[in-house]
């Protein structure tokens, strides 16, 4: 009886290579321990088992892998019997003396997109938690709309400086870095607001300022790491997850922020939420890689995977400037970006306010009641004719309903802080159950054989369509219910777009999808500035209905321009 050591695996970092075409056998890294298991193999006439040992010398990432084989004296044979023959199936099973938990199993790609999804959590919570906060804030610094809307659109001064830099940053040195960075930057800028208010003014002006520098690489960083982790056959899916995390970000933000305001003081919401950023950035250190090449405990079957999809290995060095901007996807990119955000941002910062004030329709008919009212007042001294008996006669009860009509009016709208937070949940709950549901529909119709193209133009014009047709109609509505459904159905149709523009980015240019998203956000940065700080204006020289009737427009010129010039085909390598 003879024993021998085979040599079976030596491995290093990156990347792991076998020796001999083995089964993927996987093992948790745990430095200096040694890992025993049992590979049995089994031929039509024999059965063997063989002992295995794996040892980590914690010299690194390296290692190797032996076998203890026994056998017995034979004879070389010119040919090889069938029965000692062992086909790809012959590795009957592997039996671990230490079995692996699941969540190590857990394909590492979607550990990227949950963290994705927790850090856009964490991103909407800190921004919206002002939308209601300024409601007390308002009240007790004096402020007016105008004034409402400058704190409110100051978070977009940070927001807009970092989009293209943060793209480039995450193009050069990879989305780990730049996001992590982001998360600590805005949650710092959120703890220090109350303070900042109480200095005045322009403190918590530059303090909001900040937190948009954080929160402006964000999705440059996230659009960038997604690139090299996710396949194009779950591009949509993974987008829309994470995407769907703002979503849920503002539910947790409006549904919370009225409690803490509540027992604990408006400051207490920019305290707790901020310090969650802490917790995260924690296990991003530990969990997250910039690239699949940059982890080493990745599976070579996963690996193998992401790489098939056309995985750029090379860094981005240079940016061609000029080629991106001479393609006109990209410029369909930005303009329909800029009128997509420009309906998101007014609903996503004055919400709270407009549920907190009266519907347009009733403000339209208080003010027609109002002016007849006057012109009966101003009519009744007067000689009246015997046309005119029935007008004076009738005036006591006509003006008696105009009151009862205002004050119902003055009512109907009118909720207060806690109510407008609940009800702006609504809205959001939608928009994360429709943008993951769009995604879903998307990558089926990709994988059913419809051309990415295609795909994007169907996805992206129900949203914007969706929101222009349900905003037009709150124009018509007298009712809390059927104001909060109108909001909820435009908010559920415009996240069909994670689907559509916002997955475009990866399509066109995947090399440079950080830039790219950059770019085109920057737009939408300009869209929010500008509307945001529009709205506060329209609202004291008109009303929500001439701010409704901008929105529609905007999403028309979007809706035209997107099918006209976009397209689902790489245009940049």
């Amino acid at each position: 009886m003879n024993t021998a050591r085979a040599l079976l695996y030596s491995f290093t970092n990156p990347p792991f290579r076998p020796l001999k075409s083995l089964p993927d056998i996987s093992c948790p890294k745990r430095p200096r321990e040694t890992l025993n298991f049992r590979v049995r193999l089994r031929t039509d006439q024999r059965c063997c088992i063989f002992r295995v040992s794996v040892r980590n010398l914690g010299r690194g990432e390296t290692g190797k892998v032996y076998a203890d084989v026994k056998s017995e004296r034979y004879e070389i044979l010119e040919s090889v019997p069938e029965s000692a023959k062992l086909e790809e199936d012959a590795v009957d099973d592997v039996v671990l003396d230490r079995t692996v938990p699941w969540w190590e199993e857990f394909p590492k790609r979607w550990v990227i997109v949950i963290l994705c999804f927790s850090a856009f959590l964490l991103c909407n919570m800190d921004r919206v938690n002002m939308s209601i906060a300024i409601l007390p804030m308002s009240a007790e610094y004096n402020w007016n709309p105008a004034t409402v809307g400058l704190v409110q659109s100051s978070f977009f001064w940070g927001y807009l400086l970092t989009q293209i830099a943060g793209g480039i940053w995450a193009d050069k040195v990879g989305g780990k870095t730049v996001l992590g960075f982001g998360v600590i930057w805005w949650s710092i800028a959120t703890i220090l607001t109350p303070v900042a208010a109480k200095a005045g003014l322009p403190f918590l002006l530059v303090s909001r300022a900040f937190m948009g520098i954080g929160e402006g690489v964000a999705m440059p960083a996230m659009n960038n790491i997604l690139s090299k982790w996710v396949p194009v056959s779950e591009r949509s899916r993974s987008l829309a997850l994470v995407y769907s995390g703002m979503y849920l970000g503002s539910v947790t933000g409006l549904a919370f922020s009225p409690f803490l305001i509540h027992q604990f003081g408006w400051p207490s919401v920019f305290y707790s939420f901020g310090s969650l950023g802490t917790v995260w950035f924690a296990a991003w250190l530990s969990k997250a890689h910039s690239s699949p090449l940059d982890d080493p405990q990745l599976r070579p079957a996963e690996k193998k995977l992401i790489f098939a999809n056309s995985f750029s290995k090379e860094p981005v060095k240079t940016i061609p400037w000029g080629l991106i901007l001479s393609k006109a996807p990209v410029w369909a990119l930005i303009v329909s970006h800029f009128c997509h955000n420009w309906g998101t941002f007014i609903l996503l910062t004055w919400m709270p306010t407009y549920y907190n004030q009266v519907s347009p329709s009733f403000q339209r008919r208080n003010e027609t009641i109002k002016s007849f009212a006057i012109f009966l007042l101003t009519n009744c001294g007067r000689d009246l004719q015997p046309c005119d008996y029935i007008a004076y006669k009738s005036y006591f009860s006509i003006v008696k309903t105009a009151e009862r009509n205002i004050l119902l009016s003055v009512q109907v709208l009118k909720f207060n802080l806690t109510e407008s937070g609940l009800f702006c949940v609504l809205p959001w709950l939608t928009m994360a159950f429709s943008a993951n549901l769009g995604g879903w529909i998307a990558d089926t119709l990709v994988s059913k054989g419809l051309s990415v193209t295609t795909v994007r133009k169907i996805m992206q014009s129900i949203g914007f369509l969706g929101p222009a047709f349900f905003l037009t109609q709150l124009s018509h509505i007298d009712s809390p219910a059927m104001a909060v459904l109108c909001m909820a159905c435009s908010q559920g149709t415009d996240a069909f777009s994670q689907s559509g523009l916002y997955s475009n980015h990866q399509d066109i240019a995947p090399r440079y999808s950080g830039v790219l998203l950059g770019l085109s956000n920057t737009a939408g940065v300009l869209a929010g500035v500008f509307g945001t700080a529009a709205t506060g204006y329209i609202l004291q020289h008109g009303s929500w209905d001439d701010v409704f009737k901008v929105s529609v427009g905007l999403y028309l010129v979007g809706t035209v321009v997107w099918n006209l010039f976009s397209t689902g085909e790489k245009i940049l390598d």
